[in-house]
This record gives C-alpha cells, structure tokens and sequence, in this order.
C-alpha cells in the first residue's frame, strides 16, 4: 500500500520529542507561531460555520482533526476553545508526549498514532488542520487525497506550509537554520517545499476551492508573526470540500 510516510522526516522529530512544550527549546520558533495560526485558524472557523465569539468555548460542537500533531501545540488551544480534537502523528513519541502533556493539562484530546491514508473513524470531521506538514511528507497527492475523505462535505481543511522560492531558501534554510540557528540543520528540504500555484492543483484536483490564501511573515523588530500578501517564505491555505 501507498504512504505518506517519511521515515527519515518521523526519525528526525521522533529525537526531539521532548522538545514539543519547552517554549525556549528547539520548537522555540513553533511557540512564537502559534498565536497568529490559531488567530487565523478560528477567524475561519467562524466565519465559515457562521459562529459567534461571545464565549470562551466558541468551537464547541466542531469536531477538528489535527493532522501531524507533534506534541499538540494546536490541538490543546483547539481543545481549550471548545472543540472536539483528534490528533494524529506518524510518531509514535510524539503521539505519547502529546497524551501526557493533555492529560496533565486537564484535556480531553484523542490522540492517534499513524498517518492519514490508514485512519478510520465513525464520523468524519468538520475541520482538519495540516500546519508545517506537507513538507515533510511523501506522496503529497496521496496525502491531499487521504484528508479529503476524512473531511465531511462543506468542512473546511487550513494548509500552511513553505513556498519554494529563492526567498525561502535564504529565509528559512539559510537564515533560520544556519545563521540564527532557528532550527535544527537539516529540520526541512528545500526540495520539498511547494508552490501555492502547485498546492492549490492538487487540492482542485481533490474538488477542493481554495477560501482564502495568506503570507505569514516574521517581524523581527517585535518578534512576532503577522499575515501578508507575501506568500514566498510561509504562507496557509484555507480551503472548503465541495
């Protein structure tokens, strides 16, 4: 059978599993993301669904599936707004990082080990995230594929990942893992980063349009992330199953 599975990519996280909730260690970086991914993410989410922000628990009743989960720097803020979390992570450490560090936190999440393609559930899920994921795949079309038919029709699917440009390479490998030492050497392939325009063909041709596109760029004056109409370095897709 077909995977999705990179296991150079699961070895390479699976050692820095520990990693996932110390926000001044190596996924420094995904902490200092997080803000303006779940700001993007719920502003969707709400406009799509047609929900109000007038509680704290706004998400409740919307069952996400948080796809490459890691140690569940999404899936926990998800779970904490109201919403009905499954994560998945083709690490197996991972996966039992992210269980712990739920349960501790008084979450109920429902945590898979296993990739996409594989999973089977009762009930198909209303939104699913792959957040800095598709990079580190194999078989991108096969992946796309795999999401659509665990998306229920209407749902809506958040895709943020890297473009490969030349700005990127400077960025991203060059400045983030090189010089500033951001990330590990050797965290992405920039062969394997994607082009919206090619992003966007695969999901079309998996009958998904695409809601909106977005840049997301890093100040480094104020050290802080904010959405763009740059989409050369990082940039998220919010795209609806037709």
């Amino acid at each position: 059978m077909s995977t999705t599975i990179n296991k150079e990519e699961i070895q390479k996280f699976s050692k820095l599993a520990d990693e996932w909730w110390n926000v001044n260690g190596k996924f420094k970086p995904l902490h200092m993301f997080n803000p303006i991914r779940i700001e993007y993410i719920t502003e969707n989410i709400r406009k799509h669904f047609n929900i109000k922000k007038d509680k704290s628990n706004f998400l409740k009743g919307i069952n996400i599936l948080d796809i490459g989960c890691g140690g569940g720097l999404i899936s926990e803020p998800m779970a904490r707004l109201g919403a009905d979390v499954s994560g998945i992570d083709a690490s197996e450490k991972n996966i039992k990082i992210a269980n712990l560090h739920s349960k501790s936190s008084g979450l109920k999440i429902n945590y898979f080990h296993g990739s996409p393609e594989k999973l089977t559930v009762s009930q198909k899920f209303d939104v699913i995230l792959n957040l800095e994921i598709v990079e580190h795949v194999d078989n991108v079309d096969l992946y796309i594929s795999s999401c659509y038919k665990l998306l229920k029709k209407n749902g809506i699917m958040f895709t943020a990942t890297l473009n490969r440009s030349f700005t990127s390479y400077i960025k991203a490998i060059i400045g983030a893992e090189y010089l500033l030492r951001w990330l590990p050497i050797g965290t992405h392939d920039w062969n394997k980063f994607i082009k919206p325009e090619e992003l966007e063909k695969i999901l079309n041709q998996e009958k998904f349009s695409t809601l909106d596109i977005k840049g997301l760029k890093f100040n480094p004056l104020f050290k802080k992330w904010k959405r763009s109409n740059d989409l050369s370095v990082n940039y998220i897709i919010c795209s609806v199953k037709n």
